[in-house]
C-alpha cells in the first residue's frame, strides 16, 4: 500500500503508541481525482473507459458492420452509422481476435456525438484514481491519464473527446 501511495506523490505515516494501537496517516495531493470507470481488455492491457461517457456495449453481428467510403468502418446501430474505432490498432496492442463480432463494441457519447470502440472484453466498474501521465505522455491523444490498479499495474484512462476527434478522421 505504502509503495503505490508513493508513486501517487503521496506518504504515509504509521504512530504506534505501546499498549494503545497504532494510527496510519495517508495523506494524496489535491491533483488527484476519482471516477468510475469501465475497465476493459485489449489483447493483454487493461484500459478505463469513464462510465459517465458510454451509452451502451454490445456484440455486433455481420450486418451492422459496414465500410463506408470516406469514413472507414462503421457500425448500423438503432438506424444510424456510427464510427468504429479499433483500440488495439490505436495503441499497438494484439486484440483477441480482429473480428468485431467476436468481440465487444462500446458506444461513447460526447456533446452528441457517438461512436464505437472495439474491445476484447469488459472487466468490470469501479472507482479509480486519476493520476496524469506528466509532460512526455500526457500529450497522447486519446489518453487523459493513468491508474494504479489493485494488482499494482498501471491501466490507462481514455480520454472519449480525444478518441472521439480520431473516429472523426
Amino acid at each position: 500500500v505504502r509503495k503505490n501511495i508513493e508513486l501517487l506523490h503521496g506518504k504515509v505515516d504509521i504512530s504506534s503508541t505501546p499498549g494503545k494501537g497504532s494510527t496510519f496517516t495517508i495523506r494524496l495531493p489535491l491533483t488527484l481525482a476519482i471516477i468510475d470507470g469501465q475497465i476493459v481488455k485489449i489483447g493483454g492491457d487493461r484500459y478505463i473507459i469513464p462510465i459517465n461517457s458510454i451509452v451502451r456495449s454490445f456484440r455486433p453481428n455481420a450486418q451492422q458492420l459496414s465500410s463506408v467510403q470516406n469514413r472507414g468502418e462503421m457500425a448500423m446501430v438503432r438506424g444510424k452509422l456510427l464510427p468504429l474505432v479499433r483500440l488495439y490498432k490505436l495503441f499497438n496492442a494484439v486484440p483477441k481476435t480482429e473480428d468485431p463480432t467476436q468481440s465487444l463494441l462500446v458506444i461513447v457519447e460526447e456533446d452528441n456525438k457517438r461512436c464505437c470502440m472495439l474491445v476484447d472484453e469488459l472487466l468490470g466498474q469501479q472507482q479509480v484514481v486519476i493520476k496524469s501521465l506528466g509532460d512526455g505522455l500526457g500529450k497522447v491523444k486519446g489518453v487523459s491519464g493513468g491508474s494504479i490498479m489493485g494488482d499494482g499495474k498501471v491501466s490507462l484512462i481514455l480520454d472519449v473527446p480525444g478518441l472521439m476527434e480520431i473516429a472523426q478522421n
